[in-house]
């Protein structure tokens, strides 16, 4: 079988990239190792920026769809210490440009303005290899092997892709999260609700913290990050939840209570996730006929930027491609051209977040930048 553009990965960036290619009527073959569209859960509360992932949106033709799901009042945000003291906050006055969206209900919006035939399910890869002449063959473990002359790694941390251009392998950052949740927060939790706000919360120190977002339902989604082995977290039984919460409630000592409810009160068990990232600058040779997007490409600490990135990828390598008809290695030159500086600029983003969050100098340098944001001078509307 014979595709002329092979996405594989139906993430945010393998989607805007099959949608802005749909808009510009190039077609497209996306393939997912998810059985559905409903496999398995999208993960929390992402806020969407005016400079990278709403220009992405507004590719596709999807900001009205987008608006749609905003979550009104989540992009307000406020730093604590330890001891639960507010040090700072931001409100949510619509003047932020990133407004707050579930990761789930962006991805619906962009599967449901893809014609259904574009996604192929449950195709997961097993090995790609090039034939030459910029033509690659991509074989799955379930299903015929697909012949592309585009093959787009959108596959995340993980490709099978990346090895066709890059050795990298991502390596562990030194800090791990734990994912909890609390529902039905204002009643049943109240305390913890309270310290959390109608938005983000951080609540920091040295090598520690605690990120709460409010989300749509009433919700509570918590990320515990620390500074650790990552043999301290294989070190745990994630199977026995009481025990697991237990351990790392531990590095919780002396924390205002409402702060550790986040963690020991989860209505769900902990999630342990370590963080990985390729190098910084990662970047590689120009070659025919295959390319990256997203994680694949740009692995990095979280910092508020993977998905918008991700998105921006797809939309910038459509968009290069519809300029370039039928030259596809003009279309990948100029892409991966705005790619890797972009990508250079994020991997020093999020270096900094992750200084900002877990560094020394937190929470109160975070609290500081709130504060001084807060008194910047805004520019009035220009009168018509």
């Amino acid at each position: 079988m014979t595709t002329p553009v092979t996405i594989i990965g139906a993430g945010l960036g393998g989607l805007t990239l099959a949608r802005v290619l749909h808009v510009n009527g190039i077609p497209a073959m996306v393939y997912e190792a998810d059985s559905s569209a409903g496999a398995r859960t999208q993960g929390g509360q992402l806020d969407i920026h005016d400079y990278n992932g709403q220009l992405a949106l507004e590719a596709a033709g999807l900001m009205e769809e987008f608006r749609a799901i905003i979550h009104e009042g989540g992009a307000a945000s406020r730093v604590l210490d330890s001891r639960g003291t507010v040090l700072a906050e931001m409100p949510d006055d619509g003047t932020h440009g990133r407004p707050e969206v579930l990761r789930g209900d962006l991805r619906r919006i962009l599967l449901d303005s893809l014609p259904a035939e574009t996604i192929q399910w449950g195709r997961k890869v097993t090995g790609a290899r090039s034939l030459g002449d910029g033509l690659h063959e991509v074989t799955f473990a379930q299903g015929p092997a697909v012949t592309t002359g585009l093959l787009v790694g959108a596959d995340g941390a993980w490709s099978r892709i990346r090895p066709l251009l890059s050795d990298a392998k991502p390596r562990y950052t030194g800090t791990s999260s734990i994912e909890t949740f609390l529902h039905d927060a204002d009643e049943r939790h109240p305390a913890a609700a309270k310290a959390v706000g109608g938005g983000a919360m951080y609540a920091l120190s040295p090598g520690k913290g605690i990120i709460a977002h409010r989300e749509a339902g009433n919700i509570l989604h918590t990320y515990f990050e620390l500074h650790c082995p990552e043999e301290w977290v294989a070190g745990i039984d994630f199977t026995d939840a009481a025990a697991a919460t237990a351990q790392v409630a531990a590095e919780l000592q002396g924390w205002a209570p409402e702060l550790t409810a986040l963690i020991t009160d989860s209505d769900t068990a902990p999630i342990p996730r370590s963080i990985y990232t390729l190098p910084d600058g990662h970047r590689w040779d120009r070659t025919p006929g295959v390319t990256l997007l997203g994680d694949a490409a740009h692995l990095m600490p979280p910092s508020g930027e993977g998905a918008n990135l991700a998105m921006l990828d797809g939309a910038e390598l459509a968009k290069a491609i519809a300029a370039n008809p039928g030259d596809i290695e003009a279309a990948l030159t100029a892409y991966e051209q705005g790619l890797f500086p972009r990508s250079d600029a994020a991997y020093a983003d999020a270096n900094e977040t992750v200084d900002l969050f877990l560094g020394d100098q937190t929470p109160f340098k975070l609290a500081n930048l709130f504060t001084a944001a807060l008194n910047a001078p805004h520019e009035e509307p220009a009168q018509s």
